[in-house]
């Protein structure tokens, strides 16, 4: 047992010692067995949400109507949720109802893949009665149960199927995939907000180029914004070495893979529901990348694309180009940090300033000068110092 089950082993007792069963359940079960990193427990209790919080005095209803209760227990906080069984699905993604039962192994029952459908006691003991720890050993996602039943209560678990392929390096069961091939039409009905969380994951998973092949093999790219019929597009993605690539990178790749006009980027980002800073860093990426194509990067270019945009487009140029080597970014890294100002805000120069050596009303002509000298102090034409700043500019208003 380790963080951060220890510190959640007073919470199951507490449950316990009132009389109620509590178990570590799902994804941090699995990430233990596999030796990932864990960031939170989940915990599943034969308690119902009212008794609960009757046993703590902190909770949060966070999702009380399908049984989960937010405790903050000792400065940390839980999400326990009360062994349920569902009954049918609506919209091929919740369930109509929810009963809350006592019973662990139903409540495991109703989960999507074996490897997530492990309990683990206070003690370490665990509870597999899918052979999810098997499932785990060979590296295999399968389903809980029959295949087309889970895919068709919860058709988005066709995409995390393929995430976890991205995320763990493992293989989808044969019967799980052919249930995915003919059930993927379902996916229709999922909202853009969810697939996308899912495609987010799987771009940046250790095995992506593996994922991306099976929404290709499996024609789930067909039910993803902007991707019917770019069959061709997907397996020009794959041609690149896609592990040097963070997720920004990547959407961007897959951008530039698509051949998506300038003036269209936006509107294919929002298609996915993708925050509009992400999509303004990600047309920034793509726009200094094709500027790469015709140059290299000048100083005045590294100053205004600031380091985080610049490094991202080097390198989605190096990898567009095949080229394995990132000499090219640690120069112009080092070509940044030897710039005498990284933001406007370090200038040594205001525009009152200027309106008072020139004797003018401000208007349009102190931003177009204070634009000048921004790029003359950038590109070292000019030392960052407003004695020097105004000789300069005198002299050239002179000439």
């Amino acid at each position: 047992m380790k963080e951060p089950f220890l510190s959640a082993v007073p919470v199951l007792e507490k449950l316990e010692s009132a009389g109620f069963e509590a178990y570590f359940v799902g994804g941090s079960v699995r990430d233990l067995l596999l030796e990932k990193e864990i960031n939170d427990v989940d915990i599943a209790t034969s308690a119902t949400p009212e008794e609960v919080k009757q046993l703590f005095s902190k909770t949060v209803d966070v999702g009380i109507e399908h049984g989960t209760v937010l405790v903050l227990f000792q400065n940390k906080s839980y999400e326990i949720t009360t062994f349920r069984t569902e009954a049918e699905y609506e919209d091929y993604r919740r369930p109509k109802e929810v009963s809350f039962i006592r019973n662990l192994r139903e409540d495991l029952q109703r989960r999507d893949f074996t490897m997530n459908a492990i309990a683990m006691d206070k003690d370490g003991n665990r509870i597999d009665p899918f052979h999810g720890q098997e499932s785990i050993t060979s590296k295999v996602i399968q389903t809980v149960g029959k295949a087309a039943d889970r895919f068709q209560e919860d058709a988005l678990r066709m995409m995390r199927a393929i995430r976890f392929v991205s995320q763990l390096s493992f293989r989808i069961e044969e019967e799980t995939l052919h249930a995915l091939i003919d059930l993927v039409h379902l996916l229709e009905h999922i909202a853009v907000e969810r697939k996308q969380a899912e495609f987010d994951k799987l771009l940046f998973g250790d095995n992506r180029k593996q994922a991306l092949q099976l929404t290709l093999q499996t024609n789930i790219y067909s039910y993803l914004p902007g991707l019917p019929g770019k069959e061709n597009s997907l397996k020009l993605m794959l041609e690149y070495n896609l592990d040097r690539l963070n997720t920004r990178e990547m959407w961007a790749l897959l951008v530039f893979c698509l051949k998506i006009d300038k003036k269209e980027i936006e509107e294919f980002l929002r298609g996915w529901r993708i925050p509009l800073k992400e999509i303004r860093e990600t047309q920034l990426i793509l726009h200094y990348v094709n500027k790469r194509f015709e140059a290299g990067w000048s100083s005045y270019d590294l100053y205004i694309a600031t380091k985080k945009i610049f490094v991202s487009a080097e390198m989605l140029y190096l990898v567009i180009k095949g080229i394995e080597s990132n000499d090219t970014i640690e120069h112009y890294l080092h070509i940044y940090e030897g710039l005498p100002i990284k933001n406007r805000t370090e200038m040594d120069l205001t525009g009152n300033d200027l309106i008072g050596w020139f004797n003018k009303s401000g208007g349009p002509w102190v931003k177009e000068i204070l634009l000048k000298v921004e790029e003359a102090i950038v590109e070292g034409n000019v030392g960052n110092h407003k004695k020097v700043i105004k000789e300069w500019l005198m002299e050239c208003n002179h000439n």
